[in-house]
C-alpha cells in the first residue's frame, strides 16, 4: 500500500501491499500485511489495511491510502445508514455492489484502490475483489497487491472448500510470509480478522503470534 507521490504511475501505485480473502465452511478470513511504502521508501510500519463495517463484513484496502481510507468511511457509514433504514445488515453482495458504485461513479476523479469485501450472509460467505474501475468479482478466496503472485502460490496449494475459519487463518499468514519475503512493498507484521455466524473477531498480536509460533513461522520485530 502507497502513500500518494505521484498519480502518473497508477498501476504501480495500485499494487504496493499484500491483502487476502478466503471463504471456509464456517465463514470468512481476511488478513494483510503492514508495511506503507512511498516509491522506495517504507513510509510506516504499522499501517492500517483491513477494517470492520459492520458485524458480517470487512474490507482490505491496497493503493493509495487516502483514497483507500475514504472508501472505507464512505462505505461503513452507507451500510450503518442501510441497518438504520432497514433495521437489519446488508448482505455481503449487495455491499460490494455499493462499494463498486461508488467507484465506478467517480471517473472524473477516481479511487486509486483496490479492495477485498468479505461478508456472511444468508447465503453464507462471501469475498469480492473490487478494483478501481468498479469491477467487483467473487471467488473462493482473493488476493490482491505486489504480493499476490506469491501469496497465490500458497492459496492454490492449501485452499479447499473444507477449510475451518481456524485452519484458514493459518493459510492466510503463510501466504502473508511468503509473499513478506519476496515483495518488498509488503513486511512488518499481520492484521487478521475472521467473520463468523457467532461473531467478527479481530485477531490481536498476541494471537497472531501463537499461531505463527504454532506454524515455525518467525516472528515479525518488535516495533520501536
Amino acid at each position: 500500500m502507497q502513500n500518494r507521490v505521484s498519480a502518473m504511475d497508477e498501476d504501480r501505485l495500485l499494487k504496493g501491499t499484500t491483502t487476502i480473502g478466503l471463504v471456509c465452511k464456517d465463514g470468512v478470513v481476511l488478513a494483510t500485511e503492514r508495511r506503507a511504502t512511498a516509491g522506495n521508501m517504507i513510509a510506516n510500519k504499522q499501517t492500517q489495511k483491513l477494517f470492520k463495517i459492520d458485524q458480517n463484513i470487512g474490507v482490505t484496502i491496497a493503493g493509495l491510502v487516502g483514497d483507500a481510507q475514504t472508501l472505507t468511511r464512505y462505505l461503513r457509514a452507507e451500510v450503518s445508514l442501510y441497518r438504520l433504514r432497514r433495521n437489519g445488515q446488508l448482505s455481503a453482495e449487495g455491499a460490494a455492489t455499493l462499494l463498486a458504485n461508488i467507484l465506478s461513479g467517480n471517473r472524473m476523479f477516481p479511487f486509486y484502490a483496490w479492495l477485498i469485501l468479505g461478508g456472511l450472509d444468508a447465503k453464507g460467505g462471501h469475498v469480492f475483489s473490487v478494483d478501481p474501475a468498479g469491477g467487483s468479482i467473487e471467488d473462493r478466496y482473493v488476493s490482491v497487491g505486489s504480493g499476490s503472485t506469491f501469496a497465490y502460490g500458497v492459496l492454490e496449494e492449501a485452499y479447499n472448500r473444507e477449510l475451518s475459519v481456524s485452519d484458514g487463518v493459518d493459510v492466510a499468514l503463510r501466504g502473508l510470509t511468503v509473499a513478506m519475503k519476496r515483495d518488498s512493498a509488503s513486511g512488518d507484521g499481520y492484521l487478521v480478522h475472521s467473520i463468523t455466524s457467532k461473531e467478527y473477531h479481530e485477531f490481536s498480536d498476541d494471537e497472531i503470534n501463537k499461531r505463527l509460533k504454532a506454524l515455525k513461522i518467525p516472528l515479525p520485530p518488535v516495533l520501536a
